[in-house]
């Protein structure tokens, strides 16, 4: 069974998640050469951006400071997608390798949060989880479609003109 977590807890575990991504998209955006895939990470960014806030006006702790602050912070250099996107600048594989690794994270943030939203208690709250998994589920999804369009695979919008079997 996971860990259970106290309103708060998970409130601050969202923001933190949020702050990461955000961060995560804004550097992708800044490295990446092709316009759409800069276009994408930028839209992510401030969609991340938009979830953090909705998480942030349930937090009654004190110790993010305030929001604007909060969102000027610098990256979390150590953190797992920082570093993960650090080495594919070493690797030169920019739009590939800063889209699977966003497919991941989107992934384990889907999960991350529909478990926390089974255990929210609050229904206000609980709405606040489960709306940002719906769009996270769309933030995979707009991702996926792109990792498609770079990797030159046939996309999304492209699939009913060929029959499956």
């Amino acid at each position: 069974m996971g860990r259970q977590y106290t309103m708060q807890e998970a409130l601050k575990l969202a923001i933190q998640t949020e702050k990461e991504s955000m961060d995560f998209y804004k550097k992708a955006a800044s490295l990446t050469k092709d316009e759409r895939s800069q276009k994408v990470f930028t839209l992510l960014a401030n969609e991340e951006i938009g979830h953090l806030k909705a998480f942030f006006n349930h937090y009654t702790g004190g110790d993010l400071g305030q929001l604007s602050d909060y969102l000027e912070t610098p990256p979390d250099k150590i953190s797992a997608t920082h570093l993960a996107l650090e080495q594919a600048l070493a690797d030169d594989v920019h739009e590939q390798k800063a889209l699977e690794i966003a497919l991941q994270e989107e992934k384990a943030t889907i999960e991350l949060y529909t478990v926390m939203a089974n255990d929210i208690t609050d229904p206000q709250v609980k709405r606040v989880f489960e709306t940002v998994v719906k769009e996270t589920q769309g933030h995979h999804d707009m991702i996926e479609d792109e990792y498609m369009r770079v990797m030159t695979m046939v996309s999304s919008s492209d699939q009913d003109i060929y029959v499956r079997e």
